[in-house]
């Protein structure tokens, strides 16, 4: 199934999830440790669907996440987007709020990672938002790449459909292995974010 579809198929867990995944992977541009969102996470695992107690972590997390600031060398607007993402993370867990929440976070997700990736993206920059808009809805796979998408974009887009192919097939048992896939990500973008730091301090 396309990402779009499988977001359209999701439970409550499953969006929450993956909503959550494409923050955490994103949780470098925000200046965050790698733990911060962890809670949220173990939240999905031991609540119940509109558990109280995911809005009191992602208060925490919003919290903890404001207090560290940004990274400074990130793109502005790669860090903006990751702003909205948390800031848009809905309070009520229930399913439409969360159904709208993962699928602006799989946008913005997406977009990040094009913002940051080191390798020259072939499809003029005016393209993409068409390009993903058909990446999203199955409609132009190229052998597990993406036409006109860059190689991070690409792994990026692989992540979130694995993410809620393991919520769709394992439900609650599915999150240890869909955080695994997040970390993952997040050491990619937190190399990513680092290089680029890297590269603006040379004179």
């Amino acid at each position: 199934m396309s990402l779009v579809e499988l977001i359209a198929q999701a439970d409550e867990r499953g969006l929450a999830a993956s909503g959550l995944a494409c923050l955490d992977r994103c949780v470098p541009l925000l200046g965050g440790d790698d733990e911060v969102l962890r809670p949220l996470w173990g939240s999905l695992a031991d609540g119940s669907p509109g558990d109280g107690d995911w809005a009191e972590r992602l208060r925490q997390a919003r919290g903890a996440l404001e207090a560290a600031g940004g990274e400074e060398a990130a793109e502005d607007e790669a860090a903006l987007l990751a702003r909205r993402m948390l800031a848009a993370a809905p309070a009520d867990r229930s399913a439409p709020e969360v159904r709208r929440w993962a699928d602006a976070c799989s946008v913005a997700s997406l977009q990040i990672h094009r913002l940051l990736d080191p390798a020259e993206d072939p499809a003029p920059a005016d393209s993409f938002p068409l390009a993903l808009d058909s990446v999203r809805t199955g409609e132009t796979p190229v052998e597990g790449r993406t036409e006109g998408m860059s190689p991070l974009v690409a792994a990026e887009l692989r992540r979130q459909i694995t993410v809620l192919e393991l919520l769709a097939g394992h439900g609650s048992a599915g999150l240890r292995q869909a955080l695994e896939v997040s970390t993952e990500g997040r050491r990619v973008l937190r190399a990513v974010v680092s290089r680029r730091a890297r590269g603006r301090t040379v004179p």
